[in-house]
């Protein structure tokens, strides 16, 4: 199974240094059933790419939380045996929790398919949107138009033997 895991590149480095994500439990997001049904697709890629843009907006809630954080967003594509990464059964109607699933330990990163990381351009509307998300989250229009400014941008796709680069 093909599960996305939201980081910043602190946590890249991290992960790369010890050689896994994690420790568990991990949280990270998948083509789950309530994702299937509210995308209303069966095209997987259509299905994962909206997974992987659901980590996107996991790992801007990352960056808010880590001022220290470079503004581009991470999400480490890793494939888990089938069973490894559970749903809330409890949160399946929940909009906010669409595609989240928990890993329960650390994931070896060489599991990992590929990193997507936002270009150097994305990080002036990275850096707005975390700081606007606070406000977005209560409710202010202004503020959810600014946090939509970060997904205007397409997370680059680099090779797993590229992260050294990347954290440079």
């Amino acid at each position: 199974m093909r599960v996305y895991v939201p980081l910043t590149l602190p946590g890249l480095a991290a992960a790369h240094e010890a050689g896994a994500l994690g420790p568990g439990p991990l949280d990270a997001y998948a083509v789950t059933p309530a994702l299937r049904e509210w995308y209303v697709s069966d095209d997987i890629e259509e299905l994962e790419y909206a997974a992987l843009n659901r980590a996107a907006q996991g790992s801007l809630r990352r960056i808010a939380a880590d001022p220290e954080a470079p503004r581009r967003r991470v999400v480490v594509a890793v494939d888990v045996p089938d069973g490894a990464a559970v749903a809330d059964p409890d949160r399946s109607l929940d909009q906010a929790a669409l595609g989240e699933v928990r890993i329960a330990g650390p994931v070896p990163l060489s599991k990992a398919a590929a990193v997507h990381v936002d270009s150097d351009d994305a990080a002036g509307d990275v850096a707005a949107a975390a700081d606007a998300l606070g406000a977005a989250d209560l409710g202010d229009d202004d503020a959810r138009f600014t946090v939509d400014g970060a997904e205007d941008h397409d997370l680059m796709w680099f090779g797993v033997q590229e992260i050294p680069n990347l954290i440079a």
